[in-house]
């Protein structure tokens, strides 16, 4: 017998094989902790996927969407931050990680309202961004106008090359 006749009675037995019983059970089970997930009506779109979404928890945090991009000076981070006042934001730089967190309050609650869509995230949020190069976190600058939040970044500029004197002594 060649090889691939054995190859291929090999794969004709590992097709007759039935699938065993807890194989089956744990695709159904994975089946429908998928479909949990997607019939939540209160899970915002923006949430952090977290373990506690795993164990079916409801999800306490969103994650803020995020421009980032560098000019010749500085790393630039910008937001769409409408309704977050600037007393509710804590914005935080250690090493080259930038991390943004906040709270957006709703205005009130009313129990008779009946959405078509729910895609305002409300609630805290927050959102890490590793930067490619070394910055000088003590010169950032961050400021909010008509709703959007800007944080400028530093780099920290290093000399390549250095000329070194040489001392004759004698």
């Amino acid at each position: 017998m060649g090889f691939f006749d054995k190859l291929k009675k090999s794969a004709e037995e590992v097709e007759e094989k039935p699938i065993p019983e807890k194989t089956e059970k744990k695709k159904k089970e994975a089946k429908l902790r998928a479909e949990k997930i997607k019939i939540q009506p209160d899970v915002p779109k923006a949430a952090v996927v977290s373990k506690k979404e795993e164990k079916n928890e409801p999800i306490t945090q969103g994650e803020l969407a995020i421009d980032v991009y560098e000019t010749d000076e500085d790393f630039v981070i910008r937001s769409t931050i409408a309704g977050v006042k600037a007393e509710d934001l804590d914005i935080s730089i250690e090493n080259d990680i930038v991390t943004i967190k906040g709270s957006r309050q709703k205005q009130t609650e009313e129990k008779t309202k009946k959405y078509y869509y729910q895609e305002c995230y409300w609630g805290e949020f927050s959102r890490q961004v590793i930067l490619p190069e070394e910055v000088d976190g003590s010169k950032a600058e961050a400021s909010i106008k008509d709703g959007i939040l800007t944080l400028k970044i530093p780099k920290v500029i290093r000399i390549q090359k250095r000329k070194i004197t040489i001392k004759q002594e004698d």
